[in-house]
């Protein structure tokens, strides 16, 4: 990807708020955060985000009058709403003013991802980013970018956008060791220290999702003190 997408987030729930952003900025998203609906607004119209996650009960300016400002001026921006509420007037009033979707309070992390990557895909946000990468093959696997997953025979791997910056890398220097700082920051950016153990730890449970083996991957393999290399076959 050329550009990281950004995600603007606004909930009052402190602990909410921050488990957001931890899942988001871990699966590759850069994020802004707001406590408040007055904020998030404010914060919109500074720096316009490439998608928008709004809680509907905040102080001040609650998520429904948000996101009809928002639709004044941008008709076309995906908008998730986060609500403890699931009355069904609660769904259809959000909708009905523009949301693309919303997820119920509480919610797990696979649940959100998976509902932001499926917005992304339907608004082809994915595919309009400035030389998006073509479909590409590492082993028997088909990885496509700009749906966020991979495939395999029948089955279908869902990957974030910091494991496909990572495959890319890798497919774009084949037998070449990598070293962990390289690689760190390409997918984390320059502007995080690199971390071999966050590195580490991401690329062993990309590997679960991907290699048929993870105790002996073929597609990831470890260099020992070096860092990693694909080795096509």
């Amino acid at each position: 990807m050329s550009q990281t997408l950004h995600i603007l987030v606004a909930e009052d729930d402190p602990h909410t708020r921050e488990a957001l952003v931890t899942i988001l900025e871990q699966d590759g998203f850069h994020v802004t955060a707001a406590p408040d609906g007055q904020t998030a607004w404010e914060l919109f119209q500074k720096e316009p985000p490439h998608l928008v996650c709004l809680d509907v009960m905040m102080p001040g300016l609650d998520g429904y009058e948000v996101c009809r400002r928002i639709r004044k001026i941008d008709e076309h921006i995906p908008l998730l709403f986060l609500t403890a509420k699931s009355e069904e007037i609660d769904t259809v009033v959000g909708l009905e003013i523009g949301a693309d979707d919303y997820v119920a309070k509480p919610f797990g992390v696979r649940e959100i991802l998976a509902r932001i990557h499926a917005i992304l895909r339907r608004t082809r946000l994915l595919e309009k980013q400035e030389h998006a990468p073509a479909n590409y093959h590492m082993g028997d696997l088909t990885i496509i970018p700009t749906e966020l997953r991979a495939l395999r025979e029948n089955s279908e791997i869902q990957l974030s956008l910091r494991d496909l910056k990572i495959l890319q890398l890798l497919h774009e220097h084949p037998n070449e060791v990598l070293t962990r700082d390289h690689i760190y920051n390409h997918a984390w950016g320059y502007d995080h220290m690199p971390n071999s153990r966050s590195l580490d730890q991401h690329v062993s449970q990309l590997r679960k999702k991907i290699e048929l083996d993870p105790a002996n991957p073929t597609l990831i393999q470890t260099v020992h003190g070096a860092g990693y290399r694909y080795e096509p076959k």
